[in-house]
């Protein structure tokens, strides 16, 4: 893999290399653009098969971030950290310090957090050696599961009134792939506001649990594309909208809390041609981010519920976009958020290398 070809291609800024001997860290962390602020984005643990493949989903998942962040309203940039090594077996205090400690050496240049492989356990570790963490125990936000989930059904909302033309879910028919923290929390809303449940999880207690709280339908997971149903939430793996689940879904809206829902960017044109309204997956599933960029600047509850809802608005934005151009909901949120960050490019930031005026070619 050609690093710098790849840092060019797509417009990064920084990359950094940590490996601490003495506890074990090896980690990368991608810097991708800082215009709107310091790049926002968690810190993942994961057994790597290579040191490519890590600097590869590093790269893609701070990308993503810069999009997520700008979509949500949020004056943070993207970032992301990979930490190499098993995170059930490989994790230390002394690790996440040095990772701390690396952190630190950016000087809020990049803000680390929880994620995949990742606890707030871990957070704390980090915290010892700087600042630049969110996700802690101490002044933390606790389990975001609800605030997630909170945004996913506002989102789902907006959509819902794109296809139906009312955002009542009442006597909707709602597919839920995957009931885990997020999703449950979703499904309960879901439940209060009167719709009906199907889901499905491959783990048959989470399953149970729905069925049981919510009066759900349960299903087996290889048939939940095909079910009969007005929106499907994928709520689990991300690449669920292929080649062949697209043959058989008969969903009119796609609203979820999963991410890279569609496995190749022709698959947000194919949902556009077929006419089913997508909501993308990282404008939906921002309220994560909403939530833990709050504790940036002292928690607040009430106006984190509040900017939690706007994603109604922001999603509305976005069927406007794609209708107006006639271009697919995910094309039209990459430009929403690359016109956000263009129009703001020549500011002076201390994050930003300077003279850095055009960030994206199309």
């Amino acid at each position: 893999m050609q690093v710098f070809d790849s840092l060019a291609t797509d417009n990064f800024e920084q990359i950094v290399y940590c490996y601490d001997k003495p506890s074990g860290l090896k980690a990368i962390i991608a810097i991708h653009d800082t215009t709107l602020g310091p790049a926002l984005g968690g810190a993942r643990m994961w057994n790597y098969s290579s040191e490519e493949e890590a600097l590869k989903d590093v790269l893609r998942l701070a990308k993503g971030m810069t999009y997520k962040n700008a979509a949500a309203g949020l004056n943070l940039g993207g970032g992301k950290a990979v930490i190499i090594g098993d995170p059930h077996k490989d994790k230390s205090e002394a690790l996440f310090r040095a990772f701390g400690r690396y952190v630190e050496t950016l000087q809020g240049r990049y803000i680390t957090a929880e994620d995949v492989g990742t606890t707030e356990e871990d957070m704390d570790y980090i915290q010892m050696e700087t600042d630049f963490v969110t996700g802690t125990s101490i002044g933390g936000v606790g389990d975001p599961s609800p605030i997630t989930a909170l945004g996913i059904y506002h989102g789902m909302k907006a959509a819902a009134k794109e296809a139906f033309h009312s955002s009542r879910l009442k006597g909707k028919t709602i597919a839920v792939q995957g009931v885990g923290q997020v999703a449950y929390q979703l499904c309960k809303f879901l439940h209060e506001e009167g719709a009906n449940l199907i889901v499905t999880d491959i783990n048959e207690d989470a399953v149970e649990r729905a069925v049981n709280d919510f009066n759900a339908e349960s299903i087996a997971p290889d048939e939940i594309y095909a079910v009969d149903c007005d929106i499907y939430s994928p709520c689990a793996l991300g690449g669920t909208i292929n080649d062949e689940t697209l043959q058989t879904l008969k969903a009119k809206v796609i609203a979820g809390s999963a991410n890279n829902q569609l496995l190749e960017k022709k698959h947000g044109q194919i949902l556009f041609d077929k006419g089913i309204i997508y909501a993308p997956d990282y404008v939906i599933n921002s309220g994560g981010v909403i939530n833990v960029a709050e504790e940036l600047q002292g928690y607040d509850k009430h106006r984190v519920q509040k900017k939690v809802q706007s994603i109604y608005t922001i999603l509305g934005k976005v069927f406007d976009i794609s209708r107006k151009k006639k271009i697919p909901t995910s094309v039209a949120a990459d430009q929403m958020a690359e016109e956000r960050i263009h129009s703001l490019c020549r500011l002076n930031t201390p994050f930003s290398p300077q003279n850095k005026h055009i960030l994206f070619e199309r």
